[in-house]
């Protein structure tokens, strides 16, 4: 049996997964989640085999819960059911550790056909977001680019001491900045970044070299 727990926000995308689980032999439904919190919560409660996880998520959004059950909960594998299939999306996902990855409108087929192979080990991603990786690793950038350019060379320093881990008040300390300064620096890093979150904003920062020298 596949142990499977649920996490998205609409009632009427949890009753009809529900209804799919039900009809599959193979598959157990463990627990539902409406909220990012409660999907961490229920992966390291039940250590489900796979967790079903929507990315726009209340209370914490999906990419954050992703990198906080592959934290938690290393053995959990994270399939992301979602509307969204941007570039940011997706490899924001993938490097907060998503081991599959589907539009929602696949089909049932698909859908149970994903939750068999990442339970096995293996990644799944739909047709169009499949296309978008291989032309990423088929594409590299011909010059090398320090990471996050789109920052000001102030708000990489910030960056890098929220990927460090840092409070805001130590943060301040450390620049010599008021602790407003450096709430205005965190605002308009996260709307660069296009992150909701300080847990997604430290992902993106480790991942992408920052935080490592504090």
């Amino acid at each position: 049996m596949i142990r499977v727990v649920i996490a998205d926000d609409h009632p009427v995308v949890r009753d009809g997964l529900r209804v799919l689980f039900s009809s599959l032999p193979d598959i157990e439904l463990l627990a539902e989640a409406a909220t990012g919190r409660e999907a961490v919560r229920a992966a390291v409660t039940h250590q489900p085999h796979v967790l079903v996880m929507d990315l726009r998520m209340p209370d914490l959004d999906g990419v954050a819960a992703t990198a906080e059950i592959s934290r938690l909960a290393p053995d959990v594998a994270v399939l992301v059911l979602t509307m969204f299939d941007d570039d940011e999306t997706v490899f924001a996902a993938m490097r907060a550790g998503a081991r599959g990855y589907l539009v929602k409108g696949a089909s049932q087929e698909d859908i149970s056909r994903a939750i068999t192979t990442v339970a096995g080990g293996g990644a799944v991603f739909g047709p169009g977001v499949a296309r978008r990786v291989l032309n990423f690793f088929g594409n590299p950038s011909p010059t090398a680019q320090p990471p996050f350019p789109e920052l000001t060379p102030r708000e990489r320093e910030v960056l890098d001491l929220i990927a460090a881990g840092l409070p805001n008040a130590t943060i301040a300390r450390r620049l010599g900045l008021a602790g407003k300064t450096v709430g205005n620096h965190i605002s308009t890093i996260f709307a660069k970044l296009q992150v909701a979150t300080r847990a997604e904003a430290i992902v993106r920062a480790r991942d992408g070299g920052l935080g490592r020298q504090h």
